[in-house]
């Protein structure tokens, strides 16, 4: 077993860390700030998207028309690598960079792809997932906003919530049912719904962990007249491409959760041993326990990368995803016990724990637990993972 790269990989590596060297403005320290804001995306920002798009480091592995290189898999690891050890966020609209852009490049015609992916790749313009709506969370397929075909365009009505950057968006990149008598999963359809459509309403709502940052929304369609070119695939085929934008958020998240997991035994053990507490029994146990954690993420997602990259599918993503995402709330809680009634201190400074999904967690032990739910959920609850785990990996009935 060789756990390194090979000389090419680490000269890609090496390229790109001169390049930032040499390219990140001053402004790009502030990345390492909180990425959600109630103002549009700042000029600074979308100019530092495009300086990436433009350089082919944005998305390394994308054709250079889509802000990539061509890159290799391994080479598009180490970059996400390199930018997440560097605390740099390549956009403010993560889910338009990392979800919606590549679903359009992947079933999206080339006119679409002009016209909405370059831009959102390009910090020129922004995009929302409007997937998950009030009795459909989890469930995708149980969605009831309703899209029928009325000549050269679509009348839609429903609502979406969760809605992350909606009151910011240029256009939602929406899941709807045309095809009511199908069973749930094969009536569905996707469309581009620009945000300004006559009869599209966004309200945008906080959250328990940051009332006044507001970032979710509710979004209402009524009516709403949407032309029949911007669908998305094939009609009643959005399942399709559904499954395909969850993989694209799914593909490498488990990186993300390491990052989350080496900071907690960097920041966590140092103010453990602040407070004495590095020679409890019970703190050692859990401690311990974290550490195994994050290694056995890391050695099982590199075993995933390397079944990638021969082409094998690899069975492990659920797996790396609920493995993640519930270490990192069990290292959340177990501070919090540790640590007592200072844990809520929103004095705590610590490097951004998610980088590379445009997040940043800064305050208190008590603000990152309850930030870890978000990890939970996001791109598939830990009870769907499990399910997927059941069936898929393990071959129980369902």
């Amino acid at each position: 077993m060789r756990l390194r790269f090979d000389e090419q990989t680490e000269a890609f590596r090496a390229e790109f860390a001169a390049w930032l060297d040499e390219h990140m403005p001053d402004e790009a320290t502030a990345l390492a700030e909180r990425s959600r804001s109630t103002a549009h995306l700042p000029a600074w920002a979308r100019a530092w998207q495009r300086t990436m798009f433009d350089a082919g480091w944005l998305v390394p592995g994308n054709p250079p028309e889509y802000g990539g290189r061509n890159a290799s898999l391994l080479e598009v690891f180490v970059h996400q690598e390199e930018m997440g050890r560097r605390h740099i966020y390549p956009s403010f609209n993560p889910q338009g960079l990392s979800i919606i852009a590549p679903s359009l490049l992947v079933f999206g015609t080339e006119e679409q792809k002009r016209r909405w992916a370059v831009p959102v790749l390009r910090g020129d313009m922004t995009a929302a997932l409007g997937m998950s709506e009030p009795d459909a969370g989890s469930d995708l397929a149980g969605l009831r906003t309703r899209a029928v075909l009325d000549g050269d365009h679509f009348i839609v009505n429903g609502q979406k919530v969760w809605t992350s950057g909606a009151h910011d968006a240029d256009f939602i990149l929406a899941f709807v049912r045309t095809d009511p008598d199908a069973p749930k999963h094969k009536g569905l359809s996707c469309l581009v719904i620009p945000t300004d459509s006559p009869g599209l309403t966004r309200r945008p709502f906080g959250s328990i962990v940051s009332p006044d940052e507001l970032d979710f929304n509710e979004v209402f369609f009524d009516d709403v007249e949407v032309p029949a070119e911007n669908l998305i695939g094939e009609l009643h085929q959005g399942w399709r491409v559904a499954t395909g934008s969850l993989g694209h958020e799914r593909a490498m998240l488990w990186l993300g959760f390491a990052e989350r997991l080496d900071d907690t035994i960097e920041h966590g053990s140092a103010e453990l041993v602040a407070r004495g507490l590095d020679d409890d029994p019970l703190v050692l146990d859990w401690f311990g326990n974290l550490v195994v954690d994050a290694t056995a993420l890391r050695l099982l997602g590199y075993r995933t990368l390397a079944k990638a990259r021969r082409g094998v599918e690899a069975t492990e993503q659920s797996i790396l995803k609920l493995l993640g995402s519930e270490a990192v709330q069990a290292a959340a809680l177990h501070m919090l016990d540790s640590v007592g009634p200072d844990a809520l201190d929103p004095g705590l400074e610590s490097a951004p724990l998610n980088p590379l999904h445009g997040e940043s967690f800064t305050g208190s032990w008590w603000d990152r637990y309850l930030r870890s739910f978000a990890g939970t959920i996001a791109g598939g609850t830990s009870q769907i993972q499990r399910n997927i785990i059941a069936e898929r990996v393990l071959g129980l009935p369902r």
